[in-house]
C-alpha cells in the first residue's frame, strides 16, 4: 500500500518555524552571555525568560528543561570557539605556525574583559568546575565539545613534529598536557584574580615550552615571537615593541 506524501509546508507555516527557529537563537544567545557571568548551573529558565522579556513558559516551549538550556548553551560556545579560534587557524601553513595561531587565539578568548558581543573566557573551563562530578548531559556535552578542541590542538602538534619543527621524541600528550596547563592557569589569574601580568606569564610559559620541546629552538624562536607579539600588544600597561623585547630577553 502507497504511503500518502507528506504535506508541503505553505508561507504561513514555513514563516512560523523560522520566527521560531529566530527565538531559539536569540534565547541561547542570551542565555550565553548570562552563562559568562553566573556559570552554567547558575542558569535558569525564569533568568533567561526576564532578560529576553519573555515568560518562563515561552522559554520552556522552546526546549522542554533547564538541562536541554543548558546543552544548547555548550554547543552554541563551542561553535562560536571553533569559528573564532579554529577555523582562522586553518588559514595559516600547518605545523608550528597553525599550533601558536590556535594557542594564542585560545589565550585571548580566555584573558580578554567581558563583553557580551563577542566570546570570552572559557566556558570549556569554568563549566568543567561546575560538572566535573556530575553525571548527566550537561556534562557529557561539555566533555565531547573540549575533546573535540584538544584533538584538534593534538593534531597540530603532530603536524608540527611532521614538518620537523618540534621534536618526535616528544609525546604530543605531554606537549598538549603542557599548553593546557598555561591556559588553565591563564583562566585563574584572570578571570578569578584578576592579574594584570596574567597574559604576559603565559605568553612567556608558552614560548619555553615551545622551545623546549623545539627541534631547532633558534630557528623556531622567531616564529614564535612573531606569534605572541599580537597577543601582547593587548596589553593596556605595554606597547608592542616593549612586549616583544620581554619575549626576547
Amino acid at each position: 500500500m502507497t504511503k500518502p506524501l507528506a504535506s508541503t509546508p505553505g508561507p504561513a507555516e514555513i514563516a512560523k518555524l523560522a520566527k521560531g527557529a529566530q527565538t531559539r537563537a536569540a534565547i541561547v544567545d542570551a542565555a550565553l552571555s548570562l552563562a559568562a557571568q553566573e556559570g552554567l548551573d547558575g542558569l535558569s529558565l525564569g533568568m533567561v525568560a526576564l532578560a529576553m522579556g519573555m515568560s518562563k513558559s515561552g522559554v520552556f516551549a522552546h526546549f522542554g528543561s533547564r538541562e536541554e538550556l543548558q546543552c544548547s548553551v555548550v554547543r552554541e560556545y563551542h561553535e562560536r570557539f571553533e569559528r573564532e579560534i579554529f577555523v582562522p587557524a586553518l588559514q595559516v601553513p600547518r605545523g608550528l605556525a597553525r599550533l601558536l595561531h590556535m594557542a594564542t587565539g585560545w589565550m585571548g578568548s580566555t584573558a580578554q574583559p567581558n563583553d557580551a558581543s563577542r566570546l570570552y573566557g572559557s566556558l570549556y573551563i569554568s563549566g568543567a568546575v561546575e560538572f566535573d562530578d556530575r553525571p548527566g548531559d550537561v556534562r557529557d556535552a561539555l566533555s565531547e565539545s573540549v575533546r573535540i578542541w584538544m584533538d584538534a590542538m593534538r593534531r597540530a602538534i603532530v603536524q608540527s613534529q611532521t614538518e620537523g619543527q618540534l621534536r618526535s621524541d616528544v609525546a604530543p600528550d605531554q606537549v598538549l598536557f603542557e599548553l593546557h596547563g598555561i591556559i588553565l592557569s591563564l583562566h585563574y589569574e584572570t578571570r578569578f584574580l584578576h592579574g594584570p601580568q596574567a597574559l604576559r606569564h603565559a605568553a612567556t610559559g608558552l614560548r619555553g615550552i615551545l622551545l623546549r620541546h623545539a627541534v631547532n629552538p633558534e630557528r623556531e624562536a622567531a616564529l614564535i615571537d612573531a606569534a605572541l607579539a599580537p597577543c601582547l600588544a593587548a596589553l593596556p600597561d605595554a606597547a608592542a615593541p616593549a612586549s616583544v623585547s620581554v619575549l626576547t630577553s
